[in-house]
């Protein structure tokens, strides 16, 4: 069968037909389960079923004949084939494997060019006859003909035989009476699930030798309005008699038509795309449009707005971080620039940060943050794993205000979504609170926060020796003197600043320089230990906003970016 030709009604091609089918793959392997389960199901099989199909055009188009018990389907068989192949049962049903009939594509003698093995293999057709070519009628070159199962049968191995060739074939022949061509059986559980397939539905009312004129008339009434109704308003309705021949050689030209077209495999496929793809599509839309439309959702100033970085700072201990780098440095700035002689208290104020875990000896970058390395018993570094803080666990109060953020995130970029993909946003905005809290204690752990010793802490330090010194040397030339009046021993000449030796201005001078030098650096301690504190928040802010982004707000952009894609591959898909 030749694909470049297309039918004028479907303007179908080989090359659009497998670009839609494409999109349909794309849209279930992007969905995953996203999608409801049963329409994804339904198009996976579909997927895999034209690829099989295509694979195996060659020039044959495959028809059925289905239709219920007694409607006559064998006996509108051996009709068509003009030899009786198909037994024909009265009361009933004797079709129970499927048969088929085959006519050589025009062109082609007998013998392995037309060899329709594989064909059939695939169709899994045991039972098949070919027309001889001097005997073939041209109209129906390169035709499949079915004899199928009742679809009603009683038995459940049959109707499944009759549903499965259902789904393979490329075009229907649907055959009833005027007892049963209204049964809502067929009309609901074959016929509207082919809505769409008009080109490739042929409806034949049999043993219409039955009926008056006018009753013939009112049935096809009847019937057209009820494949209108299907989705089918345009399939080819028949009336026949397998009794009398009426119909039979219109029927035959039915089928000439479909299978002259060489496009009825491209027909049923497309059709079966658009059909999945629209079932596919009502999934994704709810019934609703999204509230924002096409406009994308700004993931990030739906956080803002939840307070998110603001919650997951307070699970995270940041204000306990924040009030221990500014005690810390106050701490350290008292030692480096108070006056030495009493430096020595400090020691009984222990390190807050030290406390904690935190600060230079936490700061090497890791995955999360800092990361510590020790050797294994072989001598060769272990892999390195990120460093632990010794923060207190967070309170119940800031547990739940993440949660409530978290949910907040979550139920306003789900907004408007179809249930499981609301769902899906609503998991990645909130993933398990144990990797959460895990995640923000190595953030913090591994974040640099600044604490290293400012320059001027180490020139007033200098400063500070250089007064102790002054002190210190006062302190001992005074103890000198006194020993020596002590022991009644001649004393050097002492100078004099003024009225006051130098020993004593030696040791007042350096003391009250140290101490007034002391007070004076408190307040701008206080000044760079709130600097420090500023700081310390700011790059913490960023580490916790790049967490938020990596662990929270990318995979809810992901889901949300996920359903757009799916709906626009959904779109090409339905042509």
């Amino acid at each position: 069968m030749m694909f470049s030709r297309r039918r004028s009604a479907g303007d179908i091609d080989i090359a659009g037909l497998q670009r839609r089918m494409a999109a349909l793959q794309t849209a279930v392997q992007l969905g995953g389960d996203r999608l409801e389960p049963g329409p994804a199901d339904a198009a996976r099989r579909l997927v895999d079923k034209a690829a099989a199909r295509l694979a195996l055009t060659g020039d044959r188009t495959v028809a059925a004949l289905a239709g219920a018990t007694g409607s006559g389907k064998s006996s509108l068989f051996n009709a068509i084939a003009g030899a009786p192949l198909s037994q024909v049962g009265i009361r009933r049903p004797i079709t129970s494997v499927a048969s088929a009939v085959l006519w050589p594509p025009q062109g082609e003698p007998d013998g392995p060019v037309s060899d329709p093995s594989a064909l059939l293999r695939w169709l899994q057709v045991p039972t098949w006859h070919q027309v001889p070519a001097d005997r073939a009628d041209p109209a129906l070159a390169g035709l499949v003909l079915l004899d199928l199962p009742d679809h009603d049968s009683t038995e459940a191995a049959n109707r499944a035989e009759a549903e499965r060739l259902i789904e393979l074939v490329d075009a229907f022949c649907w055959v009833t009476d005027p007892q049963k061509y209204a049964d809502a059986a067929l009309h609901r559980r074959y016929l509207q699930p082919l809505a769409g397939h008009d080109a490739v539905t042929i409806v034949v009312l049999n043993q219409a030798d039955r009926l008056t004129p006018d009753e013939l008339q009112a049935c096809l009434k009847d019937l057209t309005g009820l494949l209108r109704a299907d989705g089918l308003p345009n399939a080819t309705v028949l009336p026949v008699s397998a009794v009398t021949g009426a119909g039979i050689a219109e029927l035959r030209a039915a089928l000439g038509g479909v299978v002259s077209s060489r496009t009825a495999t491209l027909q049923r496929l497309s059709a079966d795309v658009r059909t999945a793809a629209r079932q596919l599509a009502g999934s994704t839309d709810a019934g609703r449009e999204r509230r924002r439309g096409a406009e994308p959702v700004n993931v990030a100033r739906v956080a803002q707005d939840a307070g998110f970085s603001r919650a997951l700072g307070n699970a995270a201990g940041v204000p306990t971080v924040l009030a221990a780098v500014e005690a810390g440095y106050r701490r350290d700035a008292t030692g480096a620039v108070g006056w030495p002689f009493t430096r020595w208290l400090r020691r009984f104020r222990p390190d807050p940060l030290r406390r904690l875990r935190l600060g230079p000896t936490g700061q090497l970058a890791g995955v999360f943050g800092a990361v510590t390395q020790q050797p294994r018993a072989d001598g060769e570094p272990a892999p390195a794993t990120p460093a632990r803080s010794s923060l207190p666990p967070p309170s119940e109060a800031a547990l739940a205000e993440l949660e409530l953020a978290g949910r907040r995130v979550g139920d306003t970029a789900a907004a408007g979504l179809p249930p499981r993909w609301a769902g899906a946003v609503q998991r990645a905005a909130r993933p398990p609170q144990s990797d959460v809290l895990d995640g923000l204690d190595r953030v913090v752990a591994g974040t640099d926060l600044g604490l290293r010793r400012p320059l001027w802490w180490r020139l007033v330090g200098l400063l500070q020796w250089l007064f102790a010194a002054a002190a210190a040397a006062g302190l001992v030339w005074l103890v000198v003197l006194m020993v020596l009046g002590w022991l009644k021993m001649p004393q050097p000449d002492t100078p004099y600043l003024g009225p006051l030796p130098w020993p004593t201005v030696l040791l007042a001078g350096g003391a009250i320089a140290g101490l007034l030098t002391a007070a004076i650096c408190r307040p701008l301690i206080g000044v760079g230990a709130r600097r420090r504190r500023d700081r310390a928040e700011r790059v913490l802010q960023q580490r916790l906003e790049g967490f938020a982004q990596q662990r929270v707000l990318a995979p809810v952009a992901q889901v949300l970016d996920d359903y757009r894609q799916v709906r626009a591959a959904l779109a090409e898909a339905a042509g």
